[in-house]
């Protein structure tokens, strides 16, 4: 793969271990903006990426597949010569890091999986899909299913905020199509007893992405996998608890270093 076709990026830090961090389906690595000043940068390297259709990688033609997203990760991974690395990952981004790790299972050193949707997908009931299915044109439908992965705790500036920045960030198609892959994208039989140790982080009021759903998914197929609740947080920890996430997250990484 020529210098091309990797994806746009950006690398922070310049410690011996390597963590490759995906966003979610809302916005570009801009997300994890508020967990950058706290980050241990002499620990750690860190590589953000953007998929295709998002941020700096806007205008790159491909597929806007799970699977395109874990292609591309491995891809960067190897362009940054990489050959281990640690794995973060943010809901959408949680599920392309499971796909990463059945992919390339001995690279992978541990993960970390933040509200994450698990390798089945996340299915939408019928009377759900106008919902999401519209998301992309209609900001009254981004706003409602912000309001539900929050438990409309935060305040109406907030939620506007997300859908700008998810808008001035994301192609419309893109944006889309992201949604069609993590609802309906299932390779769960693939990943069933793969031993990479992953944390699976879950936000307390995070109406969405439960413990209870994590119970009987990532932590039933993967054996190395434990979980933990961040308290006054819903679906987006980088922006509701920056702090707090960062924290757990390294504490994590340092462990399986």
């Amino acid at each position: 793969m020529s210098d091309n076709d990797i994806i746009g990026h950006i690398v922070l830090g310049q410690g011996p271990q390597k963590v490759i961090i995906l966003h979610g389906w809302w916005s570009d690595h801009t997300a994890y903006d508020s967990i950058i000043p706290f980050l241990d940068t002499n620990r750690f390297t860190y590589a953000f990426p953007d998929y295709r259709g998002y941020g700096k990688s806007l205008n790159m033609a491909g597929e806007h597949t799970i699977e395109q997203i874990a292609k591309d990760c491995i891809a960067l991974a190897d362009h940054l010569d990489w050959n281990m690395f640690h794995l973060v990952g943010h809901s959408m981004g949680g599920m392309a890091v499971q796909k990463v790790i059945q992919m390339v299972p001995n690279r992978v050193s541990s993960a970390v999986a933040i509200t994450p949707v698990p390798a089945c997908g996340s299915p939408l009931e019928d009377d759900s899909k106008p919902l999401f299915h519209r998301a992309a044109e209609q900001d009254e439908n981004r706003i409602q299913i912000l309001n539900y992965l929050t438990s409309s705790r935060l305040s109406e500036s907030w939620y506007k905020y997300i859908v700008r920045r998810s808008r001035e960030t994301t192609k419309k198609q893109a944006f889309h199509d992201y949604m069609l892959a993590w609802t309906e994208t299932n390779f769960s039989d693939k990943v069933q007893g793969l031993k990479t140790p992953i944390l699976v982080l879950v936000g307390e009021y995070d109406q969405g992405i439960t413990a209870e759903a994590m119970s009987q998914t990532i932590l039933e197929w993967f054996p190395k996998a434990t979980i933990d609740v961040i308290q006054n947080s819903g679906h987006f920890p980088m922006l509701e608890t920056p702090a707090r996430l960062a924290t757990v997250m390294e504490n994590y990484l340092v462990k399986h270093g």
